[in-house]
């Protein structure tokens, strides 16, 4: 979680003017954590939004209030607003434009409050730049402190199919996740792809593996056995964090046979998880693709046995 400025940008491009309605501070039980945005603009007269802060009657009222009251704003989870969360949230609500958007380009933390900046938040910079750290999101003396938001972790994904698709409209609104999409051709592709998604179309994408990071994540789905064949062949003599391949037990079978023939260790073979999904959510493209997200973000060891604890169902 940060601040999205990619996002806001976005935003601001299409919409010109754009309120940012962060989560400050929370106090007791409340829907979301704090840094936690939601941004929203005037269309046709009416209020839209992107994000969301926990919805409900405290969503509503801060949307409705965005556009034209910035500021710090504090909210009981009572009576009030119809809610009987019995905590309290304090809101930052500031309004960009593309002047504005763009005095924060080059900042990895965006810290801003009324008046000089507070010592207690010269600190905090100072001790997390010493560190090499970024600070957590807070709301310190009156003044909101958010780390920009960047990806942690670069995913590939092989194959612009059905499970592709899946896959990526359910992690390409992830800022923690990079996207590299990657399959044979233009067309395969679909004619909207999300923002933030490198698309690479490549005749013979295992030609593409070396391009990666070594420390990226991989998923193997084309249409072809052959293409995903290449794919881990290139992938084990590159190295990966995490390598997922879609297919059957049958297929995985197969194709730890001709991997070991390819000269491939048992051991690094071993390190692809085959299959992926799991099998209490069914095959379905969009089951496959909760349940190879759910393993992603719960688990960032990429081992064998993180597979084997999560993934237990077969794809094409």
């Amino acid at each position: 979680m940060g601040f999205d400025l990619g996002a806001l940008r976005a935003a601001v491009a299409r919409h010109g003017r754009v309120a940012r309605v962060v989560v400050a501070e929370v106090a007791g039980s409340a829907p979301r954590e704090v840094g936690t945005s939601m941004l929203v603009w005037s269309e046709d007269g009416r209020t839209c939004q992107s994000g969301t802060i926990g919805g409900g009657a405290l969503e509503l009222a801060a949307s409705e209030a965005a556009l034209t009251r910035e500021g710090v704003s504090r909210h009981p989870l009572g009576p009030s607003l119809g809610q009987c969360c019995g905590g309290s949230v304090t809101l930052f609500t500031e309004i960009y434009d593309a002047a504005s958007v763009d005095a924060l380009d080059g900042q990895d933390v965006v810290a801003r409050g009324p008046g000089e900046m507070p010592l207690a938040v010269k600190r905090l910079l100072d001790r997390a730049r010493a560190r090499g750290e970024r600070p957590e999101a807070q709301f310190l003396q009156g003044w909101m402190v958010e780390p920009v938001a960047a990806p942690d972790r670069e995913l590939w994904i092989w194959g612009a199919g059905h499970v592709g698709r899946a896959l990526v409209g359910v992690l390409a609104p992830l800022p923690s996740l990079a996207l590299t999409w990657v399959d044979t051709g233009p067309e395969r592709f679909p004619a909207e792809v999300p923002e933030g998604v490198t698309v690479l179309p490549a005749a013979e994408p295992a030609r593409l593996v070396p391009h990666a990071p070594q420390e990226a994540w991989h998923l193997v789905l084309t249409y072809s056995h052959e293409l995903d064949l290449g794919l881990c062949h290139a992938l084990l003599g590159h190295g990966f964090r995490f390598a997922g391949l879609i297919g059957s037990e049958t297929k995985w079978a197969r194709f730890r046979s001709r991997l070991a023939a390819l000269g491939h260790a048992d051991a690094q073979i071993a390190r692809i998880c085959c299959p992926i999904g799991h099998k209490a959510f069914g095959r379905d493209p969009q089951a496959i693709a909760i349940g190879v997200a759910a393993q992603l973000l719960g688990d960032k060891t990429g081992d064998r046995q993180a597979c084997q604890t999560h993934f237990s169902a077969s794809g094409a």
